[in-house]
Parts: structure tokens; sequence; C-alpha cells
């Protein structure tokens, strides 16, 4: 599944970051820090992987 919009991109990028251990989980905030508890290392490659051309900033839910 793509993220929809830049800033989940982002999230999940930092999510997978501390995933591998390349930062500190306690540096995550929000979104990130439950990605990183709620998602598998595969789900958050798919995720960190989207281009963010033609996304928007932000998605209203």
């Amino acid at each position: 599944m793509p993220a929809k919009s830049k800033t989940q991109q982002k999230a999940a990028g930092a999510a997978l970051a501390a995933k591998r251990g390349e930062t500190s989980k306690s540096s995550l905030q929000g979104a990130s820090r439950e990605m990183f508890e709620t998602m598998s290392e595969r789900q958050l490659e798919e995720f960190a992987g989207t281009s963010r051309k033609g996304k928007p900033e932000h998605v209203d839910e």
C-alpha cells in the first residue's frame, strides 16, 4: 500500500530508520512512533518507498 501524502511517506521513512537501528526509537514522535510500533519493516519499506511527486502535503481523512 503506497503512502497517500508526503507527510505519511516521511513518517514511514523515520519509523523505518528506527526499525533498522539507524536512529533511536526515542527520537520518533506522533505518527512515526505509532508506525514503528504497529507496522512490519516490509510495510514501512512500501510506504517509505513511495514517490513524493504529485502527492499532497497532507490528506484529510
